[in-house]
């Protein structure tokens, strides 16, 4: 479905399973659009009982998009859009849960809305709570892969561009985590289906706009789950070990080997089991 969050800005929606049914509202990483949230994962929420809702965010998708380096929004828009798609759908509280950035906006939505928000799931990600201090930086790797030229992906050759996203991946993906055929088969639907395929390299140039209070302290009774992996080269396990030690009673999941990447598929029974476990209210 499209919904209008504001006017002239558009954004893709898709709500999985039963209406009625416990929301699950997932949060992309920069620059990803929902087909990055892998189908059969999602398949496995909804066979657990969730309605889960993925859309395409600003740039991304068959959202609107902005002339490539010149993203017309902020962060904060982001996580209005977040409100804007429950609203939509007509859900008063969701179990909300981001990857990398969308980890971001998670926390930024649960600290600014905490009425909307029923649990968190933060996966791949840091504190946006400057007083957390002192974490590693990214591996010389992952430092290398943002400062050399980026490739943009050119849609007048799919195939091309299939490959450009994949490899686009690789970096961050922990030792044996990468699944380069699943990976081709996610980037080949967000080749077919992106309105401009350069326009999401916006994400990672909007202003961060962040919430009155970033003191991750006051989400104390709120169900929080921090996901990280121990071969993160972005975000260095330290991060998620840091973020579940700064929202008192957070729970942290901690997956051997997984890098800066939705967790891989042979870990789903566990992820989903311990996002179960947070009791996610209708």
């Amino acid at each position: 479905m499209d919904i209008e969050v504001e006017a002239g800005v558009h954004l893709c929606v898709e709500s999985l399973g039963e209406p009625d049914a416990p929301a699950l509202l997932l949060l992309a990483g920069g620059g990803w659009s929902m087909d990055w949230w892998d189908d059969e994962l999602c398949a496995l929420l909804v066979a657990r009982g969730l309605r889960v809702i993925r859309y395409d965010q600003r740039d991304t998708g068959a959202s609107t998009t902005w002339p490539p380096g010149a993203p017309g929004y902020t962060g904060g828009d982001l996580r209005r859009d977040a409100l804007a798609v429950l609203d939509a759908l007509e859900v008063p509280r969701a179990h909300v849960a981001g990857l990398s950035m969308g980890g971001g906006v998670a926390q930024c939505l649960a600290l600014e809305h905490p009425e909307r928000v029923a649990a968190l799931t933060l996966i791949a990600t840091s504190p946006v709570d400057p007083a957390v201090g002192d974490l590693p930086g990214p591996a010389p790797a992952v430092t290398a892969a943002f400062a050399g030229e980026a490739t943009v992906p050119d849609p007048a050759d799919p195939q091309a561009a299939v490959t450009a996203l994949v490899e686009a991946e690789r970096p961050f993906a922990g030792p044996g985590a990468f699944d380069e055929a699943r990976m081709r088969t996610i980037a080949a639907r967000v080749v077919a289906r992106s309105r401009d395929l350069a326009a999401a390299g916006n994400l990672f140039l909007a202003a961060f706009e962040p919430p009155a209070s970033t003191d991750l302290r006051t989400l104390a009774g709120l169900p929080v789950l921090v996901v990280h992996g121990t071969a993160d080269p972005l975000f260095p396990v330290e991060h998620g070990r840091a973020l579940a030690a700064a929202v008192p009673g957070a729970r942290l999941l901690e997956i051997e080997d997984m890098g800066h990447q939705l967790p891989p598929a042979p870990t789903w029974e566990r992820l989903v089991g311990a996002m179960l476990d947070q009791h996610v209210p209708h």
